[in-house]
């Protein structure tokens, strides 16, 4: 109910419902995020192809790790998560995930590939963390 009546001073508080919203603003680092979170999901599926035997643990794995990874994610870190999680929650499912993904590289004998995405991971997840906070 918009046209409930006000007095005058709450009127500078209530945004224009006709007033058009802003585009998000895209910028490198937010592109980093997104390259950094697709990374991160296909690295799950392709541990889960090389490190299982073929056909079927190998496919439950390559479809679940990612699956289940975007699902935590959308519950506990994402901006509309239907649960609402504080700040340290948010920390610590992001950097679960992060290491899964780290780890699953080192597993599969990639160290180098598993510790520069950790790193880039954990720098990408610093700063949007810092723009969150704002």
């Amino acid at each position: 109910m918009s046209n409930v009546p006000r007095s005058p001073m709450d009127w500078d508080a209530t945004p224009d419902p006709s007033a058009p919203r802003s585009p998000r603003r895209v910028d490198g680092w937010s592109v980093l995020r997104g390259l950094v979170c697709a990374f991160g999901l296909l690295s799950l599926a392709y541990w889960g192809y090389i490190a299982w035997p073929f056909p079927m643990p190998a496919v439950l794995f390559i479809v679940g790790a990612p699956l289940f990874a975007a699902v935590v994610w959308y519950f506990f870190r994402s901006p509309r998560s239907p649960i609402e999680t504080d700040v340290v929650g948010k920390t610590i499912v992001e950097v679960a995930l992060i290491v899964a993904a780290g780890g699953a590289w080192i597993s599969i004998g990639h160290p180098v590939v598993g510790l520069v995405f950790v790193v880039v991971a954990a720098v990408s997840g610093v700063v949007a963390s810092r723009r969150e906070a704002r």
